[in-house]
């Protein structure tokens, strides 16, 4: 059986970071995740992609973010279960519980921080007839690494952040890109719509409104998409890779039978501290939900420092807690020359 300090379900960027701002207050972390790997969605789903609001970073890949927070970590030692699910959660004392994996791996911590991301997910597939059989033949839900569609066709349907992320980017590294959306306004960033108008203005980017994808062509792998506009004409796009971007359906999983408030698939907290109203369980990241709620990784950030802020005074209640900068106090297992570049 493991013992820790906090419990920290979900091994993404924001469980990760809530290891550095726990061990800053000696408190010791263990992570469990159902992914083989750190860094939840950033490694298993776009790695390669760049991400342009965590402060500092200009520009960075999602796995370089995720490389760096394993670094920043290391000093606190924290331990990991991977590729187990969460599974069953019981109160074993007035201020213990006991977690029990899908691999009968037992885990006891008198916090429990859930940073599940979007918890179970998988992709939301366009209605499609037959698409499974192209899946890994020319179609795909996520884009883990962009080199695969170097100098290829690409056809990309959503109207989502993540469908024109990936058009932008693309069009550097695919030699045809085409974006089907169903209407002629999106839900992205503005910044990001305006640059992919501006990438088809230049004829750099076959921009497709008024739209859907509804049929694939192709007898062994893709071919072609069947393109309908909304007043019934249908074309085909001749194109090698067809990847819809649709988000992903989320799902709680055996969270979801925890005792905690749910409200769409996400927990409830109060925004003082990130508690669920379950003495001892916090909720952070995109898992989470209250009002003005963004679902970024910055605020996810803030999220887990404030929870082991107060997870320290729940766990002991008579110490005091006294908050001190890391660009005074250093971090304990740094040497000294790295420790005058940290800051707080």
């Amino acid at each position: 059986m493991i013992s820790t300090d906090i419990l920290i379900i979900g091994a993404g960027p924001v469980g990760l970071f809530t290891v550095f701002e726990a061990g800053l207050l000696k408190l010791r972390c263990h992570l469990v995740d159902s992914l083989g790997q750190p860094g939840g969605q950033l490694t298993e789903i776009y790695p390669k992609k760049p991400i342009y609001d965590i402060p500092g970073y200009p520009s960075v890949l999602a796995g370089e973010l995720v490389d760096n927070l394993m670094e920043q970590i290391k000093p606190f030692n924290p331990g990991f279960t991977l590729g187990e699910r969460a599974e069953r959660l019981e109160k074993v004392g007035e201020k213990m519980y006991r977690l029990t994996t899908s691999r009968g791996t037992v885990i006891e911590a008198p916090v429990i921080c859930i940073a599940g991301g979007l918890g179970c997910f998988e992709p939301r597939k366009p209605p499609i007839p037959n698409i499974e059989r192209y899946e890994d033949r020319g179609v795909a839900y996520v884009i883990r690494d962009p080199e695969v569609y170097r100098d290829k066709r690409v056809l990309l349907a959503g109207g989502g952040d993540s469908a024109l992320d990936w058009t932008i980017f693309l069009a550097d590294v695919a030699r045809e890109v085409t974006l089907v959306h169903r209407r002629d306004s999106f839900r992205g960033a503005l910044d990001s719509v305006e640059k992919v108008h501006e990438l088809a203005q230049a004829g750099r980017v076959n921009l497709i409104t008024n739209a859907q994808a509804v049929g694939i062509v192709g007898t062994d792998e893709v071919q072609g998409v069947t393109v309908k506009h909304k007043t019934g004409e249908e074309v085909v796009v001749a194109v090698d890779d067809f990847v819809p971007l649709f988000g992903l359906s989320p799902k709680l999983g055996p969270i979801a039978d925890w005792g905690l408030t749910i409200d769409k698939n996400a927990i409830e907290v109060d925004t003082r501290d990130y508690s669920t109203g379950v003495p001892g369980i916090y909720a952070i990241g995109d898992i989470n939900t209250y009002p003005g709620k963004l679902k970024l990784i910055l605020c996810g950030f803030h999220e887990g420092t404030l929870a082991v802020q107060s997870a320290f005074s729940y766990i002991y209640p008579d110490k005091k807690l006294s908050f001190k900068y890391t660009t005074v106090n250093g971090i304990e297992g740094l040497p000294k020359e790295e420790e005058a570049t940290v800051t707080a």
